[in-house]
């Protein structure tokens, strides 16, 4: 139990506290802590305030009168206020008034709301004091403000969306009509827009939802009012969707399909799917693309894809898997034989333990980004599956997969048609030299991170050159005009050849390699950033490097009957007269769907309008850093990408001129 406190020194220690201040302190603290007038008595001795009893008589008052003795007290030390001539007791008077006024109000409109049901003769809920008059009075004007609810549009919209709790007219106009009522002066309420508690007062302002706000928010809600308000903007027509399927390559006019809409309505609400049931491999497929391309495929939506009668899985982002999925992927589809994974990260060798234990019959294997697979489990991959392998692609590889790991691949993979090996840093010249022991290769793709020897480059070519269908060559910056001459002279099914990012080829290897080629037309060609780079000399030497003007037109002469997809960017050294005579007037490229010719400053308005006019075709034409090219007149269903006005709606309704 606390021990009690000196009285007399309570409200002593500032100077300037006076006698009423000292007394109030007394009496607060003498409450507290229960102290009867026999206890403070002497310390009060002789201490009486002007219009108070002695100090100790104030005791002989129950302790629950102490509100009254703290009135006494305001009346007291507030007096008369000389400004408005309204004494405290006054203003204190009013206030239980009103107070007991709007206490009654309450009791007689929560009667009235509780029994809508009421007749006229059945006076139970109401106030017994009141009178005939009063009643038709009160009732006269009920109606009028139900009526004049029932004409709002909230009272609309409650009715046509059945918020009320009941379906009677009369019923939800007077439970608006108890909603509106506002909670009467000096009453706690909380507020609209925060929630805080606060005491309403006659300046309390009403919300947007009809409820009242607290003197922060209504005060914040001011100042937004004064504000002007801005010119609202038109609503956007999708932009940044329509540049995306630019960029990939969709320009079709008019709605999508039914298919492709239902496709990402799913894809919008994968996360409420449990189960894709028998859809269809395209648009299984299909999904996967959408929901990789958003990254939103995890371990939840993995499993919609996991289905044991299907014997591929494509799944282009699969940074959100841990090691564990791609354990759950080989054990739910024991029938795979085409396993293509981008952005592997997190498979393991446990992984890779664990296909091998399964025994399955994979013979199509792509995997991205796997760095955390060692080469003596690469080594074991391949002695256990190279005999049933037929491709193999492996790209972005910086830990592993070295010239030894290669040399096991092709000494095991004997079957193997297709191979791609693209920026794996650790191949060099040994594992080049392997790659030509593969005799049954049709399809070659390579990209080298070290700079592998030009003899041993082109021995490898000679060997694999004559079955090849394909060849992809990138970032191969010793190879020669020799190069161009082997697989001129060994190569005679070839339907897809790249040759990019080369310094060293000349303008007169393209024009031999294309002039007089015995093999057929060829169907996709890739000769981008083939092109001398010397910032001391931008027109290039007398002697074009890369693919030029003379090398451009021999290609066109050679392959542009059957040609499908074109890529010359950075091809620097075109000239504009090389493209006129390409596209001119009365040449078509029948088959021709995408072209690229970006960082061509010769290109304007007037070579694309004959670029469209020679290729019917024509879907997807890429024009970035083409700074002449300003107002080209697009045709519809084709797809525009870069230009000076990119950021435009770039598909229009035209036709060809």
């Amino acid at each position: 139990m606390s021990s009690s406190p000196d009285i007399s020194s309570v409200g002593r220690g500032e100077a300037d506290e006076d006698e009423t201040g000292y007394l109030f302190r007394g009496i607060a603290t003498s409450i507290e802590y229960g102290l009867s007038p026999e206890d403070i008595a002497p310390s009060t001795a002789g201490f009486r305030p002007m219009g108070l009893p002695p100090f100790s008589e104030l005791f002989e008052f129950p302790v629950s009168a102490a509100e009254d003795a703290l009135a006494s007290l305001a009346e007291v030390r507030l007096g008369t206020d000389e400004s408005n001539n309204i004494s405290a007791a006054q203003i204190q008077q009013d206030h239980l008034t009103r107070l007991r006024q709007f206490e009654r109000q309450t009791a007689v409109e929560r009667q009235e709301t509780d029994h809508v049901n009421v007749d006229d003769d059945d006076d139970e809920y109401h106030n017994v004091d009141e009178s005939a008059a009063d009643k038709k009075k009160r009732k006269r004007k009920e109606a009028v403000a139900l009526a004049k609810i029932k004409k709002s549009k909230e009272f609309a919209r409650r009715k046509a969306q059945g918020t009320g709790e009941s379906d009677n007219d009369d019923d939800i106009a007077r439970e608006m009509m108890g909603a509106n009522s506002q909670p009467f002066a000096f009453q706690l309420e909380n507020c609209e827009i925060c929630g805080k508690r606060f005491t309403v007062t006659p300046y309390s302002k009403a919300g947007p939802r009809g409820g009242l706000l607290c003197a922060k928010c209504s005060k914040e809600l001011a100042d937004d009012e004064k504000k002007p308000r801005a010119n609202r903007r038109a609503p956007r027509s999708g932009r940044r969707q329509k540049q995306s399927n630019l960029l990939d390559g969709f320009a079709q006019p008019g709605a999508p399909s039914l298919a492709e809409m239902c496709t990402k309505k799913v894809a919008d609400n994968i996360n409420d799917i449990e189960e894709f049931g028998d859809l269809p491999p395209q648009l299984l497929h299909r999904l996967g693309q959408i929901l990789c391309k958003r990254r939103v495929l995890t371990s939840r939506t993995l499993n919609l894809f996991l289905r044991s009668d299907l014997n591929f899985i494509d799944i282009y982002d699969a940074a959100k898997l841990e090691t564990q999925d791609f354990e759950k992927i080989f054990a739910f589809m024991p029938n795979l034989y085409h396993v293509n994974f981008r952005f592997a990260s997190q498979m393991k060798d446990k992984v890779v333990d664990y296909l091998l234990d399964r025994d399955l019959k994979i013979k199509r294997l792509q995997l991205d980004a796997a760095n955390l697979i060692s080469d003596a489990c690469w080594q074991q991959l391949f002695r256990k599956l190279g005999p049933q392998l037929e491709s193999l692609k492996l790209s972005n590889l910086d830990s592993s997969f070295d010239d030894e790991t290669v040399e096991v691949m092709c000494r095991e993979c004997t079957a193997l048609q297709r191979l791609k090996l693209k920026q794996c840093w650790k191949m060099g010249n040994r594992s080049l030299r392997a790659i030509s022991e593969l005799l049954s290769l049709q399809h070659l793709s390579l990209n080298f991170v070290q700079e592998v020897d030009n003899e041993i480059l082109l021995n490898t070519i000679s060997k694999t050159s004559p079955r090849l269908r394909t060849l992809s060559l990138e970032g191969i910056s010793t190879a020669d005009d020799r190069l161009l001459d082997i697989i001129h002279v060994n190569c005679r099914a070839l339907t897809k050849f790249r040759f990019s990012d080369n310094a060293v080829c000349s303008d007169r290897g393209f024009v031999a390699l294309f002039t007089d080629w015995s093999n057929p037309p060829l169907e996709f060609v890739d000769l981008s950033s083939t092109r001398d780079v010397d910032n001391s000399n931008p027109d290039g030497p007398a002697d074009a490097i890369g693919l030029a003007s003379h090398g451009f037109m021999a290609l066109m002469n050679h392959s542009g009957p059957g040609l499908q997809k074109l890529n010359i960017a950075s091809c620097r050294h075109v000239s504009r007269s090389a493209f006129e005579e390409v596209f001119a007037a009365g040449k078509t490229y029948p088959n021709l769907e995408e072209l690229d010719v970006s960082f061509h400053t010769v290109v304007d308005d007037y070579v694309v309008g004959r670029i469209f006019q020679c290729c019917p075709k024509l879907q997807k034409l890429v024009a970035f850093a083409c700074f002449n090219l300003r107002d080209a007149q697009v045709p519809a269903g084709v797809a525009l990408i870069g230009g000076l006005r990119a950021q435009d709606p770039i598909v229009l309704e035209g036709h060809h001129y």
